[in-house]
C-alpha cells in the first residue's frame, strides 16, 4: 500500500468549484482509497492506495470528482517519495526559512523544457524568480503573490503545461500529514 498526496487545481476559490473536504474524502473511499485525510480547504488530500500509478490515480480522481461532485478539475498526484524529493530539490532554502508564505511549489502535469522555463523567467516584470525541477516549478514572490503580474495563466502559457501551486508551509504540512499515515 503506497501513500500519495493529491492536489486539486482551482477549487474553493471565490466560490468557484466548491468542494467540501468531507465529500472529497467520501469520493476517495468510494474509489477504495484508504485513510484519506484533507488539509485546508484548498484541495489537498493524503491517502493510501494499492494502485501504483500516480497517473492512473489522477484519472480516477478526476473522473470521480466530475461524476460525484460535479467539479471538472485537474488532480496532481505525487507519491510520498516524490514529495520528499520535491522538498529536497528546493532551490530557495533561504526563502523557505525566512519567507515560506511567498515561496510556492507548482505541481505540473508535464516537465517543462528548459527553454520554456527561461522564456517564463524572461517574461517576468517583477522580482519573482522561477526554477523548475522535473514536474515542479519553484517560485519566489518577494513582494507577495496578490499583486504580482506572474499569474498562473502566464506560468501555464509559458511552460506549456497545467499546474497548481501551494506555498512552502503547505508543502511541509502535507509531508508531515503523509508521514502520520
Amino acid at each position: 500500500m503506497n501513500t500519495y498526496i493529491a492536489l486539486l487545481r482551482a477549487v474553493n476559490l471565490a466560490g468557484i468549484n466548491r468542494v467540501s473536504m468531507s465529500d472529497l474524502r467520501n469520493v476517495c473511499a468510494t474509489l477504495g482509497l484508504q485513510d484519506a485525510r484533507t488539509l485546508l480547504q484548498s484541495g489537498n488530500i493524503v491517502f493510501r492506495s494499492k494502485v501504483s500509478s500516480a497517473e492512473k490515480l489522477e484519472r480516477l480522481l478526476q473522473d470521480a470528482a466530475a461524476k460525484e461532485l460535479s467539479v471538472s478539475t485537474d488532480f496532481f498526484v505525487r507519491s510520498v517519495a516524490e514529495w520528499h524529493a520535491v522538498i529536497a530539490a528546493n532551490p530557495f532554502p533561504d526563502e523557505a526559512k525566512t519567507d515560506p508564505g511567498h515561496l510556492l511549489v507548482m505541481a505540473l502535469k508535464d516537465a517543462p523544457a528548459r527553454s520554456a522555463v527561461a522564456a517564463l523567467q524572461s517574461a517576468i516584470k517583477g522580482r519573482e524568480v522561477v526554477r523548475a525541477n522535473g514536474r515542479e516549478a519553484f517560485i519566489t514572490y518577494p513582494d507577495g503573490v496578490g499583486h504580482s503580474k506572474l499569474t498562473v495563466k502566464m506560468i501555464e502559457q509559458k511552460l506549456g503545461t497545467r499546474g497548481t501551486a501551494r506555498n512552502w508551509n503547505t508543502v511541509l504540512k502535507l509531508a508531515a500529514l503523509a508521514v502520520e499515515k
